[in-house]
């Protein structure tokens, strides 16, 4: 049978050819709209023992497909992985050298390719080109192995994901640079001088013999609820200069931080004795800011200087205990934060909304 002819009832891709395990395996650059004709997902309805991937999470998808919408000329997708049931043909470009494993790689249109990784980049391939046809031209690189058996594709499977390790919140923040919130977080940091020599900039929790006091995940989560933001809300230069002056206003009435920027005091000991140097408190001056900016827009600044007033120390359990201390053990849950912030409010001379004067009344009774 000619090349011409086996290639009319088959999906041809350039790939390279390369062996894992001893067993062959194939690159190819896949156009877009052929990724949802093509790769089949084992539906729910399959028993997971005779499933080889997990059940699909429909709800992962539509933003992925507003992602390669919103961001047609600067997207990023890794590539799929999938095994092909049947025979392929590799048509290399040359006899020797380099060449003889770059080539065109034949696979049957009846074959069955199924997904080991990447089945939620496919559904929202096939949402988003839907949608915007023009990126069905783009292609997404993927890596396909001969297909030796469920047992086989379901041990891809967990090879595959074993391994796989999400980044940090504090990492994400530092590299996303589509994210309003991430984008205002480093702005802040770089221009507050305590937050630029006290913010753990990789990782979302500070070891104990870390040097610093706060996480970048920690900074935009307070600024994003000092500026009464929601995830995905974009940020103008205004808001992001308003947040910055806050901050600095806030470090100035906070000489503990100072001493801890200055190295007068280490930050291991803060955190030992103190909840202000610890991400609830940060995220309760957040909160609290908030009123404090919308009901004293002219005296926010001088009446931040009562926070010197308020005893940190997590030695006075009378205060903190139920608020930023649980059984002893600082605790960021959303209820925490709030009575946290409900002492600051108090000491700025903040009123408390009718749903943080219940709150309070109920921790009191």
């Amino acid at each position: 049978m000619s090349s011409n002819h086996l290639r009319e009832f088959n999906h041809t891709f350039p790939a390279v050819r390369g062996i894992q395990s001893g067993r062959p395996c194939y690159i190819a650059m896949c156009p877009m709209r052929l990724i949802p004709k093509i790769f089949v997902f084992d539906e729910e309805e399959v028993p997971p023992e005779l499933r080889a991937q997990r059940t699909l999470n429909r709800s992962r998808i539509p933003e992925m497909a507003r992602y390669l919408i919103g961001n047609r000329e600067d997207y990023t997708l890794s590539a799929i992985t999938a095994s092909i049931n049947d025979q392929v043909h590799f048509e290399p470009l040359a006899d020797t050298g380099v060449a003889v494993n770059l080539g065109l790689l034949s696979v049957p249109m009846d074959a069955q390719i199924l997904i080991n990784d990447g089945q939620h980049r496919r559904a929202a391939i096939e949402d988003a080109i839907r949608e915007n046809s023009e990126l069905g031209h783009d292609n997404i690189p993927v890596l396909f192995f001969i297909d030796e058996g469920l047992r086989r594709s379901q041990q891809m499977f967990a090879d595959l994901n074993k391994h796989a390790v999400r980044p940090s919140e504090s990492l994400s923040t530092l590299y996303d640079h589509r994210d309003p919130s991430s984008n205002m977080a480093r702005y802040i940091v770089d221009n507050v001088s305590c937050f630029k020599k006290l913010t753990e900039l990789e990782k979302s929790s500070i070891s104990n013999r870390s040097i610093k006091l706060f996480t970048l995940s920690s900074v935009k989560l307070a600024s994003r609820s000092l500026l009464r933001k929601g995830l995905k809300d974009s940020i103008s230069q205004e808001e992001m200069l308003l947040a910055t002056e806050y901050w600095e206003a806030v470090t100035e009435a906070m000489p503990d931080w100072k001493d801890a920027e200055s190295r007068k005091v280490s930050s291991a000991e803060l955190r030992t004795n103190f909840v202000h140097a610890h991400g609830v408190t940060l995220h309760a001056l957040g909160c609290a800011g908030a009123d404090l900016l919308s009901q004293h827009p002219e005296s926010w600044k001088s009446r931040l200087q009562e926070l010197n007033t308020i005893d940190w120390s997590r030695a006075n359990k009378e205060l903190w205990e139920g608020r930023a201390l649980l059984h002893g053990k600082l605790s960021k849950a959303r209820t925490n934060v709030a009575l946290t912030a409900n002492v600051i409010r108090k000491a700025l001379g903040v009123m408390l909304s009718p749903s943080d004067e219940s709150l309070e009344e109920t921790f009191i009774s």
